[in-house]
C-alpha cells in the first residue's frame, strides 16, 4: 500500500539564519528536493511547509532537526553533508545521528578540521578510541588510512603516546625493492608516499623532518618491524592485504605497553603472488573473539573521494560477483545434460 499523503509545517528557530540551512541560492534545499521528489517543499520566512508521503515527510523533519543541530554547533553545511545526512537517516541503524557524526572533530590543522563523514567512519573512529587493536577494512577512498593517521596525530598531541609509527608492506604491482634503482630511501619512498601525504595534511610540513629525526614519527617498511617491541606508540599498518599470515602475526606481536594499533586494507586489492593467502583475510577468523580487538567494515557508501569512485567500486564488485557465478551456472547446465 502506498503511504497516505500528509501536510506538515516546520518552524526553524528565528535565531538561525535560514541561508545557513538552505544554502546560497537555495543550493542545499535543492539537494533535499532531489532526494525526496515526491514531497513538495515550500519555504516562507522561517517556516518550511511539506506535503507528500508521510514517511518522507517524517524523514525530512528529522533531517531538518539534524541540520539545525549541525549549524548550531558552529559548522557550515555543504551539499555533500546534506546528501550524507539523508543516507544516514535512510539507514536502519539505531545510532544514525548525522549531527553526532558531522560535528565530532578529530583534529584541526592549518585552518581545516578533520572529522568522520559517514556513520561507518564514525564507528571506526569510535572503535579506535575504545580498543587497543582496530582493523579498518574497505575499498579505496573510504578514509581508512587518513582517519587512522588523524587519530595518531591527535594521540601524539594529547600525549597519549610518545611516537607514531607508520608502516606498510613494500610489495605492490609485482615490484621488489632489490630491482628498483637508487638508495634504500629512494626505493622505499614510493611505497610510503601515501602515508607522508596524510601526515603533510595534519602536521606542519616543516616540522616533519625534525620529528622523524627525533624518532617521534617513523615511516618504514613492514620488514623493519621484525624483532622490535613498540611501547608508548600509535602504530598503523597500511595496505595490510599485502601481508602474509606470518607477517601479520609478526606485526601484531610487536604491540608493547601503552600502545595502540590500527590495521587498514582492502581485501579486494591484494598484490601478493598467486597462491599466497593474505594475512588480512585470515586474521578475523583468528582474533574476532578477542574483546580488545575491533573489526570495522567500510563500503562504497563511505567513499569520500569523487562520487564516481563509489560507482567504480560498486561496478567492480558486481563484475567480480558475476565472474564467480558464471562457472557455477556452467556446472549446473552441464549437470542437466
Amino acid at each position: 500500500m502506498s503511504e497516505q499523503p500528509t501536510d506538515h509545517r516546520i518552524v526553524v528557530p528565528p535565531s538561525l539564519p535560514m541561508v545557513s540551512l538552505l544554502g546560497a541560492g537555495d543550493s542545499l534545499l535543492r539537494v533535499v528536493e532531489g532526494a525526496f521528489p515526491a514531497v513538495a517543499v515550500h519555504v516562507r520566512g522561517n517556516e518550511i511547509a511539506l506535503s507528500g508521503p508521510s514517511g518522507d515527510v517524517r524523514l525530512i523533519e528529522r533531517l531538518v532537526d539534524e541540520l539545525v543541530a549541525v549549524v548550531r554547533a558552529g559548522q557550515g553545511l555543504t551539499e555533500d553533508a546534506v546528501e550524507r545526512s539523508v543516507a544516514m537517516l535512510r539507514s536502519t541503524a539505531p545510532d544514525a545521528r548525522p549531527a553526532d557524526v558531522l560535528t565530532a572533530n578529530i583534529l584541526s590543522s592549518r585552518g581545516r578540521t578533520i572529522r568522520a563523514k559517514t556513520l561507518n567512519q564514525k564507528r571506526y573512529v569510535d572503535a579506535i578510541d575504545t580498543h587497543t587493536i582496530v582493523f579498518g577494512i574497505g575499498p579505496a577512498g573510504t578514509g581508512k588510512t587518513y582517519l587512522a593517521v588523524a587519530k595518531a596525530v591527535q594521540a601524539l598531541q594529547s600525549k597519549q603516546v610518545t611516537r607514531i609509527i607508520l608502516t606498510r608492506p613494500a610489495v605492490e604491482a609485482g615490484e621488489r625493492l632489490g630491482f628498483l634503482p637508487g638508495t634504500l630511501y629512494d626505493k622505499i619512498d614510493p611505497y610510503l608516499r601515501p602515508l607522508y601525504d596524510a601526515l603533510h595534511d595534519m602536521v606542519d610540513p616543516d616540522s616533519i623532518p625534525r620529528l622523524m629525526t627525533a624518532g617521534t614519527i617513523e615511516v618504514a617498511p613492514l620488514a623493519y618491524m621484525r624483532g622490535r617491541s613498540l611501547n608508548d606508540a600509535f602504530i598503523i599498518l597500511d595496505e595490510a592485504q599485502n601481508t602474509t599470515p606470518e607477517q601479520m602475526k609478526m606485526f601484531l606481536t610487536r604491540l608493547g605497553f601503552s600502545s595502540h594499533m590500527v590495521v587498514t586494507g582492502d581485501v579486494t586489492q591484494t598484490d601478493l603472488p598467486g597462491g599466497t593467502r593474505s594475512g588480512l583475510v585470515q586474521v578475523e577468523s583468528i582474533l574476532s573473539e578477542l574483546d580488545d580487538v575491533a573489526f570495522c567494515r567500510l563500503t562504497s557508501a563511505d567513499v569520500v573521494r569523487h562520487k564516481l569512485v563509489s560507482q567504480i567500486v560498486d561496478a567492480y564488485s558486481r563484475y567480480d560477483a558475476e565472474q564467480v557465478a558464471a562457472p557455477q551456472r556452467g556446472d549446473r547446465s552441464r549437470g542437466r545434460r
